[in-house]
């Protein structure tokens, strides 16, 4: 007499006349159906299966409770009989468990899924599951945590009604329920007893405006059996989402409906047919199917005793007459190989003995009835086709691919509702801030917890008040103001849920995420190094600072390197490059090093010596500009005080390091830089850095400060004698906390001023306050977004952090000498083109050294005319003696220090002569 039973024996009765009426199944066989009504008791369930069994069943379809399901299920295995339930949807009915049971319908997995993916598709993290308390109902709840875990969201609160509940109790079960933040319910009950949680909720004022219900498939078959509803109940429902077991349109499927609603005027049935009459019906042809095919393979149908049941001694229970069905493996195989097409579409089982082609439709109720918005299969998700569209198509299951119609959400409004609110607990989100004695314009603590200000807390306070419910909220200060508070305690605490939410530069490194969970960084924060500086003592002999002695040397060997270059280039053919010993040593010295000035007096005439010298000239320009440059930075620039100029200075030094009392800064360094711990000194307020920067290692201060950037800027904008020396060596940034057990409760948003993230508001969850993925994220993001566009976070930004007094420009903070490493490149391909010059030049030498040789006449002393003539030029020209044919080293040394002019007039003589020669000897020749 339940919703469902109503729909099935009907339809279960219809089926086994179709049946026994087709002779193509069973022929000359008839199916005999005996009904057994559970009244959906467990304990009754037990005994109508045992009084069931004892009827030599072949096979049992049914129950239609899933909690029955479970206890008959044992019955069937231990007897062999293959179980057929079109109802029982509980996914821990499994067939590893219960190999005998076989779901003809489709498992509350699939159902899970698709209201998972109704969740994800409008965007929710958080819903609140409403459920009977009951196999079916805990078994569709677990799986529908794990569906919307797989999806990033989570259930927030499992409000479980006890089976038969009176009214006061769903009462109370609901009321919590409203208290939690979470608007999204999805609700999981018993079709009989279902409407009676809309009609209380009503009265609770949760089903206007703001609420979402998603509501399984036990609803829709309340909505089919019924047909036209009461008003006044319809009323209740209004804007809800439910689901509907997909039954695809067909003939044989309207056909079948008119017989049964014939059927059931005639036997005064009052409610309407339902999808889990369509399974019912599809069971009996499963079942008819798998035995014809059984009998068909020449199996028999026997039974025999089980000889573990025995009737026991003064018992009434007969035990004895339980048969085991031999041919029950057999039957089963055949169940399992069942394909064929019935009124709910393609009936074939997969490996886990689920049906191949789970799907659902979704319906928006309104009205006095409902519309069809979309549909969900397990292959392609959600769609406004219909499955068998699908089907034809390649599956497609991204997240563009998802479509639904536009929904009427409850108050009659189209508008998506938020799905959640603030949790309307009365107790104020508790903020912890850091009370410290420096920093103030970041967070200031006055007197009281309600006199927080600051740069931060500003900016929370303002983006609280754009929020269109109200948020209460209460500062609790952290510290005595005397130091700094230790911030990894306050993460410890969100850690706990002692604080709700933290406001303060809290920075994001790895050791705290393993306890909490942070923002994006709401401003950037990397450490950095600050040191003191001073301005440069000049003296007589500054002017040697540019340049490093290694420098010194390599330049004033180069200058001299490329004077001999030119000299030996320029010697042979240059008059100004010869002359005496001492007079040529001079003019390579002052060739080379009048080059630096550009004054040099000395010409070139030789095309090696030219190229030689226009390389060289460059790089005395590079090489002046340099040490201009250089000297002027450090006659005028500031210095370090210290020496540290960077992080890997500071770390090999042995100097004192200051850092931030309280922080993160000093375990990083002894950490992550095995820097020693006896040289860290904490440091609370600006003035101590400033006087430990002031007295220095040697007066028991420090030679550096490590903190991070933004509290850095602020202590250079009224300190100008410090600097950041260095580069940014971190690169993490500030964040608020919240526990890393409920950590998508964390809410943050951002905004950004002059190209900087500047700020981000960050909450902590409360079991009380917020709960995990709280979606208030959203409404802060938007009114961080109000701030920016009105221009009131800007305002707060100038108030607070304004621009330092000292200049930025670090650009000659501790100017470096230049060494041999700035240029070394430069001195390297200067060098290489004035080797390659001297080789072309030797080989031009040698070449030349050749010719002169070859052009050498033979002596001939018999010659008497020719040795007169010679004897005779060489009195009118007197010549230097020249040199013969290459004895030794020192006649190529003669004949390269001899001028170039002098050699080519010697050649031209020698080849006039051997002309001469050679004629005279053909004249002798004639006149003999």
């Amino acid at each position: 007499e339940s919703t469902i039973g109503r729909a099935a024996r009907l339809a279960i009765e219809l089926a086994v006349d179709d049946v026994n009426a087709d002779r193509t199944v069973l022929a000359g066989t008839t199916l005999n159906l005996i009904s057994q009504d559970t009244n959906c008791s467990g304990f009754l369930g037990t005994i109508e299966a045992l009084q069931l069994m004892e009827k030599n069943v072949v096979a049992v379809i049914g129950p239609q409770s899933s909690g029955i399901g479970h206890v008959i299920s044992h019955v069937v295995n231990e007897l062999h009989v293959p179980l057929l339930s079109f109802a029982a949807t509980d996914p821990t009915l499994s067939a590893s468990e219960y190999p005998y049971f076989l779901r003809s319908t489709i498992s509350d997995y699939f159902q899970m899924h698709a209201v998972a993916s109704i969740i994800d598709y409008f965007q929710w993290k958080e819903v609140t599951a409403i459920f009977v308390d009951d196999d079916y109902g805990r078994g569709g709840v677990s799986v529908l945590g794990d569906a919307l875990g797989a999806k990033r969201a989570r259930i927030s609160h499992k409000a479980a009604i006890p089976p038969n509940s009176d009214t006061d109790l769903i009462n109370d079960v609901l009321f919590r329920a409203n208290m939690m933040e979470s608007r999204v319910f999805v609700v999981h009950v018993n079709p009989d007893a279902g409407m009676r949680i809309f009609a209380i909720a009503n009265k609770l004022q949760m089903m206007g405006t703001g609420y979402v219900w998603i509501v399984t498939d036990w609803l829709a078959a309340v909505l089919d059996s019924s047909g036209p509803g009461d008003p006044k109940a319809m009323s209740y429902i209004q804007g809800l989402i439910v689901l509907r077991q997909h039954t695809p349109d067909s003939d044989a499927k309207r056909k079948f409906v008119a017989k049964w609603n014939n059927a059931a005027n005639n036997r005064s049935i009052a409610s309407g047919m339902n999808s889990y009459g369509f399974y019912a019906y599809d069971s009996v042809w499963v079942v008819a199917r798998a035995i014809n095919e059984y009998l068909n393979s020449g199996q028999q149908i026997t039974f025999s005793a089980d000889p573990r049941l025995h009737n026991s001694n003064g018992s009434s229970l007969r035990l004895s007459k339980l048969k085991i069905f031999d041919g029950g493996d057999q039957l089963l195989q055949q169940l399992l190989l069942t394909n064929m097409t019935g009124l709910t579409g393609l009936v074939q089982f997969n490996a886990d003995r689920n049906l191949v082609r789970p799907a659902y439709d979704i319906l928006n109720v309104g009205g006095t009835g409902s519309r069809l918005i979309g549909h969900w299969s397990n292959y392609s998700g959600l769609s406004v086709s219909s499955p068998e569209i699908l089907y034809r198509k390649p599956p497609n299951t991204s997240t563009s691919a998802q479509q639904l119609h536009s929904v009427v959400w409850p108050g009659d409004t189209t508008t998506k509702p938020r799905g959640w609110v603030f949790p309307n607990n009365g107790q104020p989100l508790r903020v912890g801030v850091p009370n410290k004695p420096s920093f103030r314009e970041l967070v200031s603590v006055g007197k009281g917890p309600d006199n927080v200000t600051g740069y931060s807390v500003d900016i929370f306070n303002a983006a609280i008040k754009l929020l269109p419910y109200p948020v209460p909220c209460q500062f609790i200060t952290i510290g005595d103001g005397s130091k700094n508070p230790n911030y990894d305690d306050i993460i410890s605490r969100i850690a706990t849920n002692a604080l709700d939410a933290a406001v303060g530069d809290f920075a994001i490194v790895r050791n705290r995420t393993k306890i909490a969970e942070f923002t994006q960084p709401y401003i950037e924060a990397g450490l950095v190094i600050v040191a003191p500086v001073r301005k440069a003592n000049s003296n007589a002999w500054a002017f040697f600072k540019p340049f490093t002695l290694e420098m010194w040397c390599v330049t004033g060997t180069l200058f001299i390197f490329v004077g001999v270059v030119v000299w030996i280039l320029e010697h042979r053919s240059n008059e100004e490059f010869r002359g005496s010993p001492r007079r040529q040593i001079l003019t390579i010295f002052w060739f080379s090093f009048s080059t630096m000035f550009f004054a040099h007096r000395e010409n070139t005439v030789s095309a090696l010596g030219r190229f030689v010298l226009i390389i060289w000239l460059f790089v005395v320009l590079i090489i002046n500009s340099s040490y201009t440059a250089s000297l002027t930075s450090i006659l005028t620039v500031q210095q370090l005080a210290t020496g540290i100029t960077g992080l890997d200075n500071l770390v090999a030094s042995a100097l004192p390091i200051g850092y931030p009392a309280g922080k993160f800064v000093r375990n990083y360094l002894i950490d992550e830089l095995n820097i020693p711990e006896s040289r860290l000194v904490p440091l609370s307020t600006v003035e101590e850095y400033a006087n430990a920067l002031n007295r220095g290692p040697k007066d028991g201060g420090v030679a550096a400060v490590v903190d991070e950037m933004p509290c850095v800027e602020i202590f250079l904008s009224t300190h100008c004698n410090f600097r950041i020396v260095g580069q940014e060596f971190t690169k993490e940034g500030w964040g608020f906390v919240c526990s890393a057990s409920n950590e998508s409760l964390c809410i943050y948003s951002y905004t950004f001023v002059k190209g900087r993230i500047i700020s981000a508001l960050f909450f902590s969850p409360s079991l009380q306050a917020f709960q995990r993925d709280s979606p208030l994220a959203a409404d802060l993001s938007t009114a961080i977004l109000q701030l920016s566009e009105s221009g009131q976070l800007q305002r707060i930004h100038d108030e607070w952090l304004t621009d330092p007094t000292c200049g930025d420009d670090d650009s000659g903070l501790g100017a470096v000498r230049l060494g041999l490493g700035s240029f070394w490149g430069l001195f390297l391909l200067c060098a290489l083109i004035c080797v390659f010059a001297l080789m072309v030049y030797f080989a031009r030498i040698c070449w030349q050294y050749s010719r002169y040789s070859s052009s050498e006449p033979p002596s001939e002393p018999s010659d008497s005319a020719a040795a007169v003539t010679t004897a005779t030029i060489a009195q009118i020209r007197p010549e230097k003696p020249k040199p013969t044919r290459l004895g030794s080293f020192k006649e190529l040394i003669q004949f390269a220090d001899t001028k170039e002019e002098e050699i080519k007039k010697v050649m031209k003589r020698r080849l006039s002569e051997k002309d001469t020669r050679a004629t005279g000897s053909a004249h002798s020749v004639s006149s003999a």
